[in-house]
């Protein structure tokens, strides 16, 4: 028996084992086994040392590791007559980019001191009296600039953040 093949022939059974319990896949497991043993043939003359079961056995776990990254990366296939049709497409999503970047173009077009509570309030969750002290006006001031902000805002939303201008007579 060749010397190449009498090392490497008894490490297949445990190869294989490692390889299937590696990736529970008995098939792709068999075909990674192949490729670690191609690479053990075909770079025979480069290992180091005359242990062989370690070099082999590094070599098929860096295999291994590899499979599983490219399967984290590519995902799991599976057959298109399986995929439920819902899964194949999946619905406009540009609608909430346009969404926020409009109500942060009319939060810009606020008044500076109705800006300013909504987002204290509405982004920071501040409460009113705690939005009174941070501003430093009295509390029914911070509660009408809340209610003209709201309105403003959801007037410039409506209206496409176009500004409402006056006629001059």
């Amino acid at each position: 028996m060749d010397p190449l093949a009498a090392a490497i022939e008894p490490l297949v059974p445990g190869l294989r084992r490692y390889a299937r319990s590696w990736l529970r896949d008995q098939a792709m497991a068999d075909d990674l086994v192949q490729d670690c043993l191609e690479r053990a043939v075909g770079r025979w003359r480069q290992r180091r040392g005359t242990e062989v079961r370690p070099w082999v056995y590094a070599i098929l776990h860096n295999l291994l590791v590899d499979h599983k990254r490219q399967h984290v990366r590519r995902g799991t296939a599976v057959p298109l007559h399986l995929v439920d049709d819902v899964a194949l497409g999946r619905p406009a999503d540009q609608d909430a980019g346009l969404h926020h970047r409009d109500l942060l173009r009319a939060l810009d077009a606020l008044p500076e001191e109705q800006r300013t509570v909504l987002l204290l309030i509405s982004v920071e969750g501040l409460s009113y009296g705690e939005v009174a002290a941070v501003v430093g006006v009295p509390l029914g001031t911070v509660m009408s600039r809340i209610s003209r902000g709201r309105d403003r805002l959801a007037t410039l939303l409506r209206e496409g953040e176009r500004p409402r201008l006056r006629s001059i007579r």
